[in-house]
């Protein structure tokens, strides 16, 4: 048996994708019956983007970028988003980036390149957004806001806004070679 599946390439990465690639990706989780979302969204403008679609049903994890990433101190989804975004029924969660977490602060204070950093890299020869699904995907499972085993749909993008979905089965970090990218829906074709 084989299926036979149509992948969206963008000619162009970036932000001006948003909307397509939210509407490829609803629809193979429709497609697949698939109950989990987890998106990746800065300052919310893709997880907002989110709530002009029905979402009855599912399970929708916005993944930010944690607490300092741009400098220190500073949050980019602010709380009036996230408040936002939870009362529509998006969890919001925010943590460390599983593919950087201590080895980038010895990267940055002494310089050399990391096994997250490596595997980071390995998945950009794709795209960013392939990268960053695969990484909030984990995130998400850690951090116990999908369930383990389930065929789930991560969201991403290049810079800005959604250019990347692709159906994932993540594991948790600890077995993260057990995570299983199962389908690309949609990415840029050049990134």
């Amino acid at each position: 048996m084989q299926v036979v599946k149509q992948i969206t390439y963008f000619t162009k990465p970036g932000k001006i994708n948003t909307q397509r690639t939210l509407e490829l990706a609803l629809e193979r989780a429709q497609e697949l019956k698939v109950k989990n979302i987890v998106v990746a969204s800065t300052t919310g403008y893709t997880a907002k983007k989110l709530l002009e679609f029905n979402r009855s049903g599912l399970n929708i994890v916005c993944v930010s970028h944690h607490a300092g990433f741009e400098k220190p101190g500073a949050v980019e989804l602010s709380v009036s988003t996230q408040n936002y975004l939870e009362k529509h029924g998006i969890k919001v969660y925010r943590a460390t980036h599983f593919f950087s977490g201590i080895a980038r602060a010895i990267r940055a204070k002494f310089g050399g390149l990391y096994t997250g950093e490596i595997v980071a890299h390995t998945y950009r020869t794709l795209s960013e957004g392939v990268k960053v699904c695969v990484e909030i995907a984990i995130m998400a499972l850690d951090a116990g806001l999908i369930p383990y085993g389930k065929e789930i749909i991560a969201i991403a993008g290049t810079a800005q806004g959604a250019d990347t979905a692709i159906v994932i089965r993540p594991a948790h970090g600890r077995y993260f070679f057990d995570t299983k990218i199962l389908e690309i829906i949609c990415m840029p074709r050049n990134p």
